[in-house]
C-alpha cells in the first residue's frame, strides 16, 4: 500500500488525484491539506480517514477542528502544519497540488525526508530546477511528473537511454484564443479566458495555457526534468490535446504518447509509478479521434512564451523573476484591473528591472517577492 500526502487537496489537480485514490486498491491518503476551503476539506477528512490534516489560512483552524472534532485525525494550520504533511513519517509520495513559489520550501523539506515528490507545482523546477535535481540525487527520491506533457515524455523515455534524445516535442492546445490577433485579444474577458476547449484546470493554469506561459512554464521544466538545452525543447500547436508530446531521438523515430485529455491519467501514472493499474478514466477510441493537426506557435502575439524562454536562458533568478511577475500580473487579470495582453507586458517589464543574483532558495523567493511588488506597483 502506497501511502500519500495531497498537498492542496481542494484544488483543481488535489480533486482528481482523490478520485484515483478512491478507485485504486493500491492508494492511501495519510494527509490532506487545503489553503482556505474548510469546508470541502472537511468532507475530504471525513472521506478518505486521514492521520493528518493542515488548513493553510490560520483563521480557519478552529472552524476545521469543530468540523471533524468526532474524528482521530490531527489538525494543524499554517506553514508549519504544510511542512508536516509534506514530511509525515508514514508517507511515501508527496503529490504537490498548489499553486506557486510556496510549494518550493515543502518540496525540498520532503525530499529531505526522503518522500518521492509527484510533481505538479510548476514554479518547483521554473524557478529552482538548480537546486531540487541536485537534491533529489542526492536523497534518492523519485521526481514523478504529474503535468500531462511531462508525464507523456516520462513514458516515452521508459528503458530509454537520455543520451540519445534529439529533442522533445511539447505539445500544446494553444488555449482558448488561438488564431486570434493582437487587436482581437484587447478587449477580451476573464470568461473568455477560462474558456479552455479541452482541459478543466484552475483558474491560474487556464489563464496561463490563454497566454501560452504555461508552454514556456513546462519548456523550462522539460530541460530540468530530463537532462536537455532549452533549444531541444520545441513547442508545437496540437488543438486535439490527444498526443500528449513526443520524444525524437538521433535516429529520427518519434516515441508519443497519446490518451484522452483527463487529468487523471497522468495523476495515476505518477501516484502508482512504476506500476499501471486501470483508470477512472475514458479509454480513447482511436476512430472517434479524427485528424491530428500540429503548428508553431504564435510568439509575435503571444509574447509570454518567449519571455519563458528568455528567463531561462539569462539563468540565475530571472525564472524566478519571470513566474512571480507572470503570477501577480494573472492576479490582476483575473480581478478585472489589467487586460489580457497586459499580462505579457507586465512581466517583461519586471525582467528588464530585475539585476540576476546567483540560484539559491533565499534569492529565488527575494526575486519571486520583488517581482510580484513591482507588477503590483506598476501603473497600467
Amino acid at each position: 500500500m502506497k501511502k500519500i500526502s495531497l498537498i492542496g487537496s481542494t484544488g483543481s489537480i488535489g480533486t482528481q488525484a482523490l478520485e484515483v485514490i478512491e478507485n485504486s486498491d493500491n492508494l492511501k491518503v495519510v494527509a490532506l491539506t487545503a489553503n482556505s476551503n474548510v469546508e470541502l476539506l472537511a468532507q475530504q477528512i471525513r472521506k478518505f480517514s486521514p492521520e493528518f490534516a493542515c488548513i493553510a489560512d490560520e483563521s480557519k483552524f478552529a472552524e476545521l477542528k469543530s468540523l471533524v472534532c468526532d474524528l482521530p485525525v490531527k489538525i494543524s494550520c499554517g506553514y508549519d502544519g504544510l511542512i508536516e504533511a509534506s514530511t509525515l513519517e508514514s508517507c511515501d509520495t508527496v503529490l504537490t497540488a498548489i499553486v506557486g513559489n510556496a510549494g518550493l520550501k515543502l518540496t525540498v523539506e520532503a525530499i529531505k525526508a526522503k518522500k518521492d515528490i509527484a510533481l505538479a507545482n510548476k514554479e518547483t523546477l521554473v524557478t529552482a530546477g538548480e537546486i531540487i535535481i541536485p537534491l533529489c540525487k542526492e536523497y534518492g527520491v523519485n521526481l514523478l511528473p504529474v503535468d500531462s506533457e511531462h508525464s507523456a515524455i516520462f513514458q516515452c523515455l521508459n528503458g530509454e537511454d537520455r543520451g540519445e534524445i534529439s529533442k522533445i516535442i511539447l505539445t500544446a492546445s494553444g488555449g482558448p484564443f488561438y488564431g486570434k490577433t493582437k487587436n482581437e485579444l484587447k478587449d477580451v474577458t476573464v470568461s473568455d479566458a477560462l474558456n479552455h476547449p479541452n482541459w478543466s484546470m484552475g483558474s491560474k493554469i487556464t489563464i496561463d495555457s490563454a497566454t501560452l506561459m504555461n508552454k514556456g512554464l513546462e519548456m523550462i521544466e522539460a530541460k530540468w526534468l530530463f537532462g536537455v538545452d532549452i533549444d531541444d525543447v520545441v513547442p508545437v500547436i496540437h488543438r486535439q490535446s490527444i498526443i500528449h508530446s513526443a520524444v525524437e531521438f538521433v535516429d529520427g523515430s518519434v516515441i508519443a504518447q497519446m490518451g484522452m485529455p483527463d487529468m487523471r491519467l497522468p495523476i495515476s501514472y505518477a501516484l502508482n509509478f512504476p506500476k499501471r493499474v486501470k483508470s477512472v478514466s475514458k479509454p480513447m477510441d482511436i476512430f472517434s479521434v479524427g485528424s491530428l493537426t500540429f503548428d508553431r506557435p504564435d510568439t509575435e502575439t503571444f509574447k509570454c512564451l518567449d519571455l519563458a524562454i528568455r528567463s531561462v536562458k539569462v539563468g540565475k533568478t530571472m525564472p524566478a523573476v519571470m513566474n512571480g511577475a507572470n503570477e501577480a500580473a494573472v492576479d490582476l487579470f483575473l480581478k478585472g484591473k489589467i487586460g489580457f495582453l497586459q499580462i505579457g507586458e507586465a512581466v517583461c517589464e519586471a525582467m528588464n528591472n530585475h539585476n540576476p543574483k546567483d540560484v539559491t532558495l533565499d534569492n529565488i523567493l527575494l526575486a519571486d517577492s520583488m517581482a510580484r511588488e513591482f507588477v503590483y506597483s506598476m501603473k497600467f
